[in-house]
């Protein structure tokens, strides 16, 4: 059976895309899939054009909407992702899955921290860009590195994303 395509969190793979210049290489990951899949690596954050190292951000509501937000400065940088993601978004249509970082304001599949306009804790949610993709691609599976843990759960989602090959 040939390799499916996976969009990933580039700092998965190992890019130092990360807001403190570092990554989050998961090695385990990495070597259980990669006589599987193909990787498409993807960094909202540096792709829609902040730099690296940048001031942590945060998901924050306001208006009863979830904004990006610089923690440091509060500059919202809500428009810029969505307007990078509409583009992204077209170039992804031949991915069968999603790898997204756990807990990322941009990348967090159901486990980013969702504060007030004074940074405390309200709830969790998706990240802006992960919410973005589950819209956009439903029938797609997404999942967070850490979802991906436990051996049934990366082999469920190597059959779902399968099956959107099949398609």
């Amino acid at each position: 059976m040939g390799k499916v395509k996976i969009a990933i969190s580039s700092c998965l793979l190992g890019m130092p895309v990360r807001y403190d210049g570092g990554h989050k290489k998961d090695y385990r990951l990495i070597e259980m899939l990669q006589n599987l899949v193909l990787w498409e690596p993807i960094c909202p954050e540096a792709e829609c054009g902040l730099p690296t190292p940048r001031e942590p951000m945060r998901l924050e509501l306001r208006a009863s909407v979830s904004c990006i937000v610089t923690i440091n400065t509060d500059v919202d940088r809500t428009d810029m992702l969505n307007r990078w993601a509409e583009g992204r978004l077209d170039e992804l249509e031949d991915v069968c899955g999603f790898i997204f970082k756990a807990r990322s304001p941009s990348c967090g599949v159901t486990d980013a921290e969702i504060t007030d306009i004074e940074g405390r804790s309200q709830s969790k949610g998706p990240g802006l860009f992960a919410r973005a993709v589950m819209e956009r691609f439903p029938h797609i599976p997404g999942a967070s590195e850490e979802d991906l843990r436990e051996p049934e759960k990366l082999e469920e989602f190597i059959e779902k994303a399968r099956l959107v090959t099949s398609r």
